[in-house]
C-alpha cells in the first residue's frame, strides 16, 4: 500500500541524455540538486535516450552502454532508487505517444524561435541535425514533465526558456480540449556552471570534461592541465582567480579555503602549480568515491537493468493512465465502453 505521506509530496521531473558520461560539470549544475531534492519531493528521474538521437541518432553504436553508465553515475551521486523513479525514457512509450499528440497542436513558430535551436544548430555544426525530431523536441520534453502531471522542474535560470515552452503547450491543450495538464512551475536551482579544462564552458560537445568515468589519475592530469590566468607570468605576478578556471573549481571544491587561495593568488603568494595541486586534490575527494561507486556498479549490469526496469514500471503505471486521459480528451480511439457501444 503506498505511502499516503508520499503521495502528498509535490511531483518533479527530469532527465538527462545519455550522449556521454555525466561529469563534475553536470553534478554542481544539476545532478547534486537532484539528490538534495529527493527527501521532499517525489520524484522521477529519466535517462533520456530518446532525446538523445534528436542529435545523435547517426551513430548509436555506444547508446546502450552510456545509458548504463549515466545509471550508474546517478546512482553513485546519490540519487536512491528506493526514494525516486530511476527509469528509462525509452521504457515508458507514453511519453513518445504524448509527444504525437502535442506535436498535432504545437505551431512551428514556437518551435522556431525556441532559443536553443539555433545555439545547438551552430553549436554541434558538426553534425546533421536539421531534422523533425530535433526541431519537435521540445513537444517531447513538455511530454516527459506533462505526462506525471509535474507539479515542478528543476531548472536553473537559463533553463527557463525551455520550461515556458511546455507550460504554452500545455495551456493550449487544455484551451482546446479541456483542463487536463496543471502548469508546472519553476524550481529554481543553484546552476553552477563550471568551466572545462580549455577555460571554456564544461561540455561533452567541446570534449573538455573530468568525467566520473575518467581514473583518479587521469583526472588529476586533467586539472594539472587547466588553463590559468594567461596574464600571469611569473609565481610573483599579482593574479586574477576571477578569470581563472583552476580558482572556479577552487570555490565549487574547496568551500573552506578557496577565499584564501583568491587572496593569496592576487597578492602572487601562491603559484598556478601549487594551486593546481590543492586543487586536484580537493576535487578527487568528491571524484574518487563516486568513481569508485559507478565502477562497482557497472560490474554487474544486470542489477543496473533491474533497477532501471523496476524504475521504468512505476513510471509506467503512473503514465498509461494520463495518457488514456489526453486520448480521451482529443476523442482518439475509443475506450472500452465504448467499443461496446455503452
Amino acid at each position: 500500500m503506498a505511502d499516503l505521506s508520499e503521495k502528498k509530496k509535490p511531483v518533479i521531473v527530469s532527465g538527462a541524455r545519455p550522449t556521454g558520461e555525466i561529469h563534475i560539470g553536470n553534478f554542481a549544475g544539476a545532478v547534486s540538486n537532484w539528490v538534495a531534492l529527493q527527501e521532499n519531493y517525489r520524484c522521477y528521474y529519466f535517462i533520456a535516450d530518446y532525446h538523445a538521437l534528436t542529435t545523435h541518432y547517426q551513430d548509436t553504436s555506444e547508446l546502450r552502454d552510456l545509458t548504463l553508465g549515466v545509471a550508474a553515475d546517478y546512482i553513485a551521486c546519490g540519487s536512491d532508487p528506493e526514494k525516486t523513479t530511476l527509469f528509462l525514457q525509452s521504457s515508458v512509450p507514453e511519453h513518445a505517444e504524448l509527444s504525437l499528440l502535442l506535436s498535432m497542436l504545437t505551431p512551428v513558430s514556437w518551435l522556431e524561435r525556441n532559443p536553443s535551436y539555433k545555439e545547438l544548430v551552430k553549436e554541434l555544426s558538426n553534425l546533421e541535425i536539421r531534422t523533425l525530431g530535433f526541431l519537435g523536441y521540445p513537444c517531447l520534453m513538455a511530454a516527459d514533465v506533462l505526462i506525471y502531471k509535474a507539479d515542478y522542474v528543476p531548472v536553473g535560470e537559463d533553463q527557463l526558456p525551455h520550461l515556458e515552452l511546455s507550460r504554452e503547450i500545455a495551456r493550449r491543450f487544455n484551451h482546446l480540449y479541456g483542463q487536463l495538464f496543471p502548469e508546472p512551475g519553476e524550481l529554481l536551482t543553484k546552476s553552477r556552471v563550471l568551466p572545462g579544462t580549455d577555460g571554456r564552458k564544461m561540455s561533452k560537445s567541446y570534449d573538455n570534461v573530468i568525467a566520473f568515468a575518467d581514473p583518479p589519475e587521469l583526472v588529476r592530469k586533467k586539472v594539472m592541465s587547466m588553463v590559468t590566468d594567461p596574464a600571469r607570468i611569473h609565481k610573483t605576478d599579482p593574479g586574477h582567480p576571477e578569470i581563472c578556471s583552476v580558482y572556479a573549481m577552487h570555490k565549487e571544491f574547496n568551500a573552506d579555503e578557496w577565499e584564501e587561495i583568491g587572496r593569496l593568488c592576487r597578492a602572487g603568494q601562491i603559484g598556478c602549480v601549487n594551486c593546481k595541486k590543492i586543487c586536484a586534490e580537493r576535487v578527487a575527494r568528491v571524484h574518487t568515491p563516486i568513481h569508485e561507486e559507478r565502477t562497482r556498479l557497472l560490474a554487474d549490469r544486470s542489477h543496473l537493468l533491474e533497477i532501471l526496469d523496476g524504475g521504468s514500471k512505476r513510471a509506467r503505471a503512473v503514465a498509461r493512465p494520463v495518457l488514456a486521459e489526453a486520448r480521451d480528451a482529443m476523442k482518439i480511439g475509443f475506450t472500452g465502453a465504448e467499443e461496446n457501444g455503452e
